[in-house]
């Protein structure tokens, strides 16, 4: 079994894998466009209008897979209960200034909410939140 982290960008999906590219040198895999839908379906996936804008992307940071799309937010809801959003994503590095430099470019038009520094757990660890409002944790690891 594996699980895989699934982003949402509400409409931002090809400036978040650019954003990704650059900050953590992704990978695109496989990208699909809601052109690409079959036609009968097409309507469904997308208003007018959307057909340009990302099905579904997969991106290879590491060893990790990261899935994201265009379309429905996250938080979306059909109970109207109040959305999850205690998730952050976890970048591991062992070099200290490899983690700087992917913290620093994580944070570029985003908001730093620890900044990257040794703690009681970790010789470098810091918390920031991209410019699309997703969490991560940039940590080195005590014992590798």
């Amino acid at each position: 079994m594996q699980i895989f982290p699934y982003l949402f960008f509400d409409g931002r999906c090809d400036e978040a894998i650019e954003f990704y590219r650059g900050a953590l040198g992704a990978e695109v895999t496989m990208l699909m466009r809601m052109k690409d839908a079959p036609p009968d379906v097409q309507g469904q996936c997308a208003p007018a209008g959307a057909e340009e804008k990302v099905m579904h992307v997969t991106m290879r940071v590491g060893d990790t897979l990261l899935h994201a799309s265009d379309g429905a937010t996250g938080g979306m809801t059909f109970s109207g209960k109040p959305e999850f959003r205690g998730v952050s994503l976890s970048l591991t590095l062992s070099d200290p200034d490899d983690a700087r430099r992917r913290f620093d470019a994580l944070a570029a038009g985003g908001q730093v909410l620890m900044p990257l520094d040794k703690t009681f757990f970790s010789p470098c660890f810091g918390m920031v939140t991209d410019r699309f409002g997703v969490s991560w944790m940039v940590i080195i690891p005590e014992h590798p």
